[in-house]
């Protein structure tokens, strides 16, 4: 950690502490393991997600994009089975949040849920420059 904060205190990154928080954020997401998921590269300008969230319906679950966090949650209700014993209980069905940090200019296009999967398809516009020539104004 201390290296990461040295590394932002230089003068020659100024502005940059929304980055560091970013980075921050999205160290402590990598450490939790649920649900598991994939990032899978889809042609060039194209990428996907995908959560494994068996036993969520679209209802429990909700997806958001603030800034350029996107977060994927989950939350079930109980059963309601007061009756029900489980010998073997192997299969999670505890809440969740799950949040990625998209590069500049990555939007989201879909999310689909299928067989106990959630895709979150991304993509970034082709026509963005790569170079921008800043002008100079006199005064």
């Amino acid at each position: 950690m201390t290296t990461r904060t040295i590394l932002f205190d230089s003068p020659f990154l100024l502005g940059f502490d929304h980055t560091r928080a970013l980075i921050d954020r999205a160290a402590r997401a990598a450490a939790d393991s649920y649900p598991p998921y994939n990032v899978e590269q889809r042609g060039e300008h194209s990428v996907r997600i995908t959560l494994a969230v068996a036993g969520f319906g679209p209802d429990d679950l909700a997806i958001t994009l603030e800034g350029r966090q996107l977060t994927i949650a989950g939350k079930r209700e109980p059963s309601g089975k007061a009756d029900q014993a489980f010998l073997h209980r192997g299969i999670a069905g505890r809440g969740f949040v799950r949040s990625f940090v998209l590069a500049d200019g990555l939007e989201v296009d879909e999310a689909k849920l299928e067989h106990g999967l959630l895709h979150v398809d991304m993509s970034r516009p082709e026509d963005l420059p790569t170079v921008r020539r800043i002008p100079i104004v006199t005064g």
